[in-house]
């Protein structure tokens, strides 16, 4: 019985999401350029699990408004769940210059620390491999 109310819940939190979803991709087809409604958009992706699309809409929002520097930090966190280590330290350092040159010390702060985890969990990782 438990299980079927688990479901149950598990599909209506599943519609809510996904007409979130369909309430940003409408408001977009106003203003396709609209970096932040893109964003949630790709953000909303992730919370559902749509792991490729969100990569997708946060790669092309980098690409067509690369000064959207809050992109930079979710795709590498994206990537970081997905096991990409390389693409995320990729990222963070395209994140890292762009919020320099934007000289936005928050979230060069984020990207920062978010990188440098990076690092140490890879030395770490490397250094276990040695015996």
């Amino acid at each position: 019985m438990g299980s079927a109310i688990g479901k149950k819940l598990a599909i209506r939190k599943n519609k809510i999401m996904k007409s979130r979803i369909e309430q940003l991709q409408a408001f977009l087809k106003d203003d396709i350029n609209d970096s932040f409604l893109r964003y949630g958009l790709a953000l909303e992706y992730v919370r559902v699990k749509e792991n490729d699309t969100a990569k997708d809409c946060f790669l092309k929002l980098i690409k067509d408004d690369e000064n959207y520097i809050a992109s930079y930090y979710q795709l590498g966190k994206l990537y970081e769940s997905l096991n990409e280590v390389e693409k995320a330290m990729r990222i963070y350092k395209n994140g890292i210059e762009i919020a320099q040159k934007m000289e936005n010390r928050k979230t060069l702060i984020e990207l920062q620390e978010a990188y440098n985890m990076l690092i140490e969990i890879d030395e770490d990782e490397s250094d276990s491999y040695r015996i």
